[in-house]
């Protein structure tokens, strides 16, 4: 069976390769692109600024040294959801776009390590923090940042009609809940001493207080007589977003192209580049971009790594990453406004039931076969580059073992009681997994989420697949739609270890509804300064006791973690990668 199973892999992923060859061989700009790993929508280049980009000065001869001038075409694979404001966006696409153009308080070293930005802090007992910001830094408009600007993100996102996720970054705040519920007109833990200065207290030490809480300031005067529950929607988040970063936002064609104009009066020195010019593109067009020079950056599906490694004009550039890849199950429903799951689900309640269909994919041969190499098997979730990773001798290990997943479908009554080759449940009634994933053009989407539903019909369990257009995908997730019991999805850690937001019961991220008091309680202690003080060897210890159990109980499977793979044209300078993603922008430049 696995000689089968590999043989039909292969077969599916040279007609893949055959139809990526044929999609790259030609330009086809102004096509509809594919959906990325989390999004989804349509678009090409609304871009004048093309005759920038190309091959010249990718020759041996050019030079290393900055240089002044230029346009960078920087692409994305998959169209933004549009929504330009850090304390309101939901996808990696639209971060992606917003770093060339927002600064944070701080910033994160190669070591995960916070780091002073726009502030540095100070603090004596880690439950009151002194923030001291710089001074003489502006918007975009001409506006002078203050910490007011930073105190309003935070009334922001603590406010009764916010109803972004991010209210989890501010609510350990003291006086924040009484804020959010409209039992105060202000949050009791924010003190301003000066425009400068302000002090926060948090409910309680913790250790990551600092990194936790919403670093991102909003322009207070710009945003003046706005109603909280108009931002999301409006022309300040959607096509006129400022920020105090590198570059400012110039024309914007949503989903199509983002154009970035050198902010020259950049606080942490003005940028060499003239524009930035970010294009959405197809995944389908990505190699021949490169390949013509069309774009100068772009992320690259693993599945197209090896054809950009070939490139004579262009590095494939590939770091740590810290995204990994799942399988979840629903096993209940959340009530965001009780904050709390309100409704067990039976269906995939067994663990026996989980763990046959874990033992049933052959892990190595799929991301072999839908990762090109770029991929490798995970058994966590926390990806094995974060400092908090449970060494694998700790985690328990499903290998591939179609006899085990067979056997455990049978202990726990899984049986075929109808002679067609496929497993009832336990009462006899017919038993179908149904199995949703992302829609794409990109053809490997569909076939590595079909090439799991085979892994699982050759057990017996009977598998229906449902690919669901990208844009509507996570939000029928968050909202525990019926036709969403089985999923694909990925989640990328953040610099701070904390998984609490993932993970806690209480949390709408928890997307499996895994209901795990013991688990809860380790994620609390593991941020407590009386439990844990400032030792990370004691944090590491509780955050693998944690994944262990996350492990053993498989809310999810855990499928492959990836390496970041960028494409870079020889003729772009100054850009660094390490695990916390890349260097300022400021400092790319165009060789001469």
């Amino acid at each position: 069976m696995k000689n089968k199973s590999f043989l039909w892999l292969m077969a599916m992923v040279l007609m893949l390769s055959l139809f990526l060859a044929a999609c790259n061989s030609e330009q086809t700009e102004g096509e509809t692109p594919d959906d990325g790993e989390n999004t989804s929508e349509n678009g090409d280049s609304g871009s004048d600024d093309s005759s920038d980009s190309g091959n010249e000065g990718s020759d041996d001869q050019a030079s290393d040294e900055p240089t002044k001038g230029g346009t960078l075409t920087y692409a994305i694979d998959s169209e933004p959801e549009g929504i330009l404001n850090m304390a309101f966006y939901g996808t990696a696409t639209d971060a992606e776009i917003m770093n060339f153009m927002v600064d944070g308080l701080y910033k994160f070293d190669e070591n995960l390590k916070a780091e002073p930005n726009l502030a540095t802090w100070e603090t004596e007992d880690n439950k009151t923090f002194t923030f001291k910001f710089e001074e003489g830094v502006k918007w975009h408009n001409g506006d002078e940042l203050t910490v007011d600007d930073w105190i309003f993100a935070l009334e922001t996102l603590a406010h009764p009609d916010y109803e972004g996720p991010r209210y989890a970054n501010v609510k350990t705040i003291e006086g924040a809940p009484a804020f959010h519920e409209g039992e105060a007109d202000s949050i009791s833990g924010i003190e301003k001493v000066n425009d400068y200065e302000v002090k926060v207290t948090f409910d309680k030490a913790r250790v990551n207080n600092l990194v936790n809480v919403w670093s991102y300031p909003m322009n207070k005067k710009r945003w003046e007589g706005i109603p909280v529950k108009d931002m999301m929607g409006h022309e300040f988040t959607r096509t006129k977003p400022i920020g105090t970063g590198p570059f400012k936002m110039g024309k914007v064609v949503a989903g199509e192209s983002y154009e970035f104009i050198a902010n020259e009066d950049y606080w942490n020195g003005a940028p060499n580049l003239d524009k930035i010019i970010v294009k959405v593109i197809d995944n389908k067009t990505v190699v021949g971009a490169l390949q013509n020079g069309d774009v100068d950056m772009v992320p690259v599906h693993p599945t197209l790594g090896k054809q950009v490694e070939e490139m004579d004009n262009v590095d494939l550039v590939t770091y740590p990453g810290l995204s990994y890849y799942y399988i979840g199950f629903k096993l209940g429903v959340f009530d965001n406004e009780q904050k709390k799951v309100v409704e067990e689900k039976e269906k995939y309640a067994n663990l026996k039931l989980r763990q046959a269909m874990y033992h049933a994919i052959n892990r190595d041969e799929w991301i072999k076969a839908f990762f090109q190499g770029y991929g490798s098997k995970v058994n966590g979730p926390v990806p094995s580059a974060h400092w908090i990773s449970a060494d694998d001798s700790e985690l328990k290990d499903y290998p591939f073992d179609p006899e085990k997943a067979k056997n455990l479908l049978d202990e726990a009554g899984y049986v075929d009681t109808n002679g067609d080759g496929f497993r009832e449940d336990p009462n006899g009634d017919e038993f179908v997994v149904k199995f949703a994933h992302y829609a794409s053009s990109n053809p490997t989407f569909e076939s590595r989420a079909k090439a799991l539903t085979q892994y699982w019909n050759q057990v017996g369990l009977q598998t229906e697949l449902q690919m669901i257009e990208a844009s509507l995908y996570y939000d029928k997730i968050e909202k525990d739609s019926k036709d969403i019991e089985v999923f694909y999805g990925g989640w990328s850690t953040g610099a701070d270890p904390d998984p609490s937001a993932l993970w806690k019961s209480d949390m709408m991220w928890n997307f499996p509804r895994w209901v795990n008091e013991e688990s809860d309680k380790l994620l609390e202690d593991a941020i407590d300064i009386e439990v844990v003080g400032t030792d990370s060897a004691k944090r590491k210890k509780l955050y693998s006791e944690w994944q262990q159990i996350v492990n053993q109980e498989l809310p999810m499977l855990f499928i492959t973690e990836l390496q970041e793979t960028q494409g870079v044209n020889k003729r772009v300078g100054g850009v660094e990668y390490d695990v916390s993603g890349s260097n300022n922008p400021n400092e790319w430049f165009i060789k001469q």
